[in-house]
């Protein structure tokens, strides 16, 4: 699994409003936008692309273009659905599905509700959008969710992670082909499944609900 932990002072500086617990929502979407974006742009480095020929206004040259079968966004409801603007803006031809997770408070055992997917993802590049890689466990099954469906290539962007998570993931897909994109690394997680430092819960601080 490769891990790619951003290092930029604007990726820092959004971080830190987003962290302050007095940012109010509609800040805090409008910076995980933002964000996102910068993310993406590492995300996509590999992305599959093919030799084209344009003709410019000058001359005929070669470039590149996005191949088929296009990416695939895959946010993981709800929180993700606060990054997925940020992301389409920089791949706008990629196609977008959507898997829906939940994690028990108890357990913390997360569980799939909803999906909206194609049913065959055989030669796709999936890119998972999860603010928070805390335990590892919903980012994790939705990986395992979209191998199941044929996919050969998944990049997770995170807005934050902590180490344990990381491991977990890292173990769990050894072998794969998996890449993580964070915008840091936290200290830890604590006794309820939080990242510490961390920003609290992404979907409560996106919309502003509880629940």
């Amino acid at each position: 699994m490769r891990v790619h932990v951003a290092d930029h002072p604007l990726i820092t500086h959004k971080l830190t409003v987003l962290r302050d617990q007095t940012t109010p929502s509609a800040t805090f979407r409008a910076l995980t936008e933002e964000l996102v974006t910068l993310l993406a742009y590492e995300a996509t480095r590999h992305v599959r692309t093919h030799e084209v020929t344009i003709q410019t206004p000058v001359a005929q040259t070669t470039g590149l273009a996005i191949s088929e079968p296009r990416p695939l966004i895959v946010p993981i409801l709800r929180a993700g659905l606060g990054m997925l603007e940020g992301m389409v803006k920089l791949v706008p031809s990629a196609e977008v599905g959507f898997l829906g997770m939940v994690r028990d408070h108890d357990t913390l055992e997360p569980s799939v509700y909803a999906e909206r997917l194609p049913d065959h993802l055989e030669g796709r590049q999936c890119f998972v959008l999860d603010p928070m890689l805390a335990t590892g466990g919903s980012l994790l099954a939705a990986i395992e969710f979209l191998f199941e469906r044929g996919a050969d290539d998944v990049t997770a962007v995170c807005i934050l992670g902590a180490p344990e998570g990381l491991a977990m993931v890292e173990k769990a897909t050894a072998g794969r082909d998996v890449t993580i994109v964070l915008g840091a690394l936290d200290e830890k997680l604590n006794e309820k499944g939080y990242i510490v430092p961390g920003l609290g819960d992404a979907g409560d601080r996106l919309y502003g609900t509880v629940g």
